[in-house]
């Protein structure tokens, strides 16, 4: 069954605990109070029963069916429709999870539906339940308790945000690690969440500003002011965390290039010596060949040879060696070989 819990409070007080929906419609109306039914992912049929009874207009049905909504507000004569996305932050992997929580706000009834774990409503039915005066104002009292538990478990997110974007801050710097990806994951995170709670600051902008209209008690006015001034706070930390990530990326792409121009720059000099290495070996190489090749051609013994019988063919043949030697000596030093 997918109703967490489904009471009728009258003057703030738990009065009656329906087990059915239909109990609960025909009690509500008995009572005069105000019901409040909490549904976790309930079926096609379980949403469909409860709009019948409540008016609510098909296309919150269809809304509601479908889930995966972005936060919003919207109202459809006197029933207010919201859609939170309450957050918690997953340190292990560095990644925020989201839930989705539908809340349907009438003149005398308020219907929650959950599609995750987030956020705990129960906390929040037995704060309201402790709290009679604040419960006796009525629908709105539930939808900003709602409100302000929503907002308040933005914070361990917040938290977890910032320690990692420290770690990541105290990375930048350290040899050897490549912290690029981390922080283009985390900006990401970062993105969604500002995607969830961007749009709260002007949904309860617009709950204030239809205060009047709709009569809203000037001291629930003042909590949901709180809870605005909350989310605003939130919101600033959520963009100064992305300055801070697209300043850190800006910042690591620019030591990763920096790194990268050493290594080619080490990577030339090693070239640039190994030429001249090769160089050396290759002309003192040449050196040598040169009377090696006239020692080679005259070691030949044939006896038909020139100068091979000739008084001065040794020291020819030596100075012969010594010259070539010295000339190619001279020549490699000059090209700067040597």
């Amino acid at each position: 069954m997918a109703i967490v819990d489904n009471a009728i409070y009258v003057d703030g007080v738990r009065t009656e605990n329906p087990q059915t929906l239909s109990e609960t419609f025909e009690l509500m109306r008995a009572r005069g109070g105000m019901s409040w039914i909490g549904l976790y992912r309930p079926s096609e049929q379980e949403i469909r029963e409860v709009a019948d009874e409540f008016g609510i207009h098909a296309l919150v049905v269809e809304d509601a069916l479908s889930g995966h909504q972005r936060s919003k507000l919207e109202r459809y004569g006197d029933v207010l429709f919201m859609v939170l996305r309450p957050a918690r932050y997953l340190d292990a992997s560095e990644e925020v999870e989201f839930g989705e929580v539908h809340v349907l706000v009438g003149p005398d009834f308020v219907v929650t539906i959950r599609h995750a774990e987030s956020p705990d409503l129960a906390r929040v039915r037995t704060r309201l339940e402790s709290d009679p005066t604040l419960l006796k104002h009525g629908p709105e009292a539930v939808l900003y308790a709602i409100l302000d538990e929503v907002v308040d478990e933005y914070t361990p997110v917040l938290a977890g945000l910032e320690n990692d974007i420290d770690e990541i801050e105290s990375q930048l710097f350290v040899e050897n690690v490549d912290a690029t990806q981390r922080i283009y994951e985390l900006g990401r995170e970062v993105i969604e969440f500002q995607r969830a709670t961007q749009p709260l600051s002007g949904m309860l902008d617009a709950l204030l500003r239809g205060s009047e209209k709709y009569q809203v008690d000037e001291e629930l006015q003042r909590y949901l002011r709180d809870v605005l001034d909350h989310t605003l706070r939130v919101a600033d930390r959520a963009t100064t965390f992305r300055t801070v990530l697209d300043n850190a990326l800006t910042v690591e792409s620019t030591i990763v290039a920096r790194r990268q121009n050493d290594e080619m720059r080490r990577m030339t000099e090693v070239s640039i010596k190994q030429n001249d290495e090769v160089k050396k070996i290759s002309g003192w190489a040449a050196i040598l060949f040169a009377p090696t090749l006239v020692g080679t051609i005259y070691g030949m013994n044939f006896d038909h040879m020139p100068e091979l019988h000739w008084l001065f063919g040794y020291p020819m043949a030596v100075g012969l060696m010594v010259a070539m030697g010295f000339g190619l000596y001279w020549i490699f030093k000059r090209k700067g070989w040597l």
